[in-house]
């Protein structure tokens, strides 16, 4: 190890933070020690720490089951990264992932959320207490539901999302919940039965109990269902590299998945912000959630445009083999979607962009600050505290930013309504 690098070591030793074997400890030269609090912090043997963005808090663990590497990562308070490859991620209080996790940019992980050993992610967002299984393969997604870590959303182990088609896109992110209600944390769990899978994009509904081994290949948004799924049946059919079917589920699902990222970050800007201000840690943390999102919605947007600047190409495979496969209305919706992209993206940008307290009702604002201030609690003790027609106000305000933005996507692609 580099004197540098050692001499970083011993700094952070000597401020309080517990190194065991510090000489098999790697931290970078772009790190900055002072965003690795001193306040219980354990670092284990073989960890590699590097990034100007990383900042590790209170009461966080590195390394317990076997090394692990941090890029650019925000660590909260009493979180756990056990083993494994963590880069420009997110992970709020008591978030905790097992031996061999693969955690890649664009994930954020709240208050409980994680998985056991084996779990890849990158541009996933985990609401608090969503817990995975083990060998878990789990990108391009949203979930929520759930009320405490004994009532919590589960994947179960050997779960897959499946998120590149034959075609090359990934326009294939699915909402597991939704985030108007998800947010208020008093939802009913969903379960993902183990050695199953999603082929995105897919939305489900709270509730919702997917049965092991069902490859779930539709929307299932109705709350409160089991699905029994059996595998599809084995066939051969003719398959046109670059031909697209229907493109209606894809674009609207799409965009739906969008407008739940930006409603989100209104979420993050106007109600998390209160909790996670006042101290340089938390603001820090703060930022980097809402930097996660941000690189939610630039890939989000990015993917639905490279699937649009495909649709052309895909027109030109069916008129060559006579229209098989494709109606009139979906060829139109094909080249309504192509020559209108950028409008979308325009709107997207905007919508991201915009003044993010409108529409804001203050009396739920101030139902959370009084909560705030009776409970003196933390984010999930008062945000689960409000009373029942307080939550729904401030679900129908992120539902009106969900709407808001899908029905001006939809005033641009007319021929994707109904």
């Amino acid at each position: 190890m580099s004197d540098n690098k050692q001499s970083k070591a011993n700094l952070l030793i000597e401020r309080g933070v517990k190194i065991l074997a510090p000489e098999t400890v790697e931290i970078g030269e772009d790190v900055n020690p002072d965003r690795i609090s001193p306040d219980r912090v354990t670092i284990y043997p073989g960890c590699r720490i590097y990034g100007d963005d990383t900042l590790v808090m209170a009461g966080a663990t590195l390394g317990f089951e076997g090394p692990a590497t941090i890029v650019n990562c925000q660590v909260g308070p009493e979180a756990k990264l056990k083993g494994g490859f963590f880069q420009q991620a997110t992970f709020l209080d008591q978030a905790s992932l097992g031996l061999g996790a693969h955690i890649r940019e664009g994930c954020l992980l709240e208050e409980e959320a994680g998985g056991a050993h084996c779990v890849g992610l990158k541009q996933t967002i985990l609401f608090p207490f969503v817990t995975l299984g083990s060998l878990i393969n789990f990108c391009d997604c949203l979930m929520a539901g759930g009320t405490s870590r004994k009532d919590h959303s589960e994947v179960g182990s050997s779960y897959i999302h499946f998120n590149f088609t034959p075609n090359g896109d990934k326009a294939t992110a699915s909402l597991i919940g939704d985030v108007p209600r998800g947010v208020m944390l008093n939802q009913p769990p969903i379960f993902l039965g183990g050695q199953g899978g999603l082929v995105g994009p897919v939305r489900i509904g709270f509730g919702v109990v997917v049965a092991a081994g069902t490859i779930l290949r539709k929307d299932a948004p109705e709350d409160g269902k089991m699905i029994l799924g059996a595998s599809a049946p084995a066939r051969t059919v003719a398959h046109y590299p670059g031909l697209y079917g229907a493109v209606r589920g894809r674009t609207v699902n799409n965009i739906n998945y969008i407008a739940n990222l930006i409603a989100l970050r209104r979420w993050y800007l106007n109600v998390r912000s209160l909790f996670l201000s006042g101290d340089f840690f938390r603001e820090e943390l703060l930022k980097g959630a809402v930097e996660k999102i941000d690189l939610g919605l630039k890939e989000r947007i990015k993917r639905l445009l490279a699937f649009a600047e495909k649709l052309p190409e895909s027109a030109r495979i069916h008129a060559r083999e006579r229209g098989r496969g494709n109606s009139s209305r979906c060829g139109e919706r094909k080249k309504e979607l192509y020559q209108t992209r950028h409008q979308l993206e325009d709107l997207f940008l905007a919508a991201r962009d915009q003044d993010t307290a409108e529409n804001l009702p203050d009396p739920f604002l101030a139902a959370v600050e009084r909560k705030r201030r009776e409970t003196g609690g933390g984010y999930v003790e008062v945000i689960q505290g409000l009373a029942p027609e307080d939550a729904a106000a401030g679900t129908r305000w992120l539902e009106d930013v969900v709407e808001g933005i899908t029905s001006a996507a939809l005033e641009i692609i007319p021929s994707f309504r109904e």
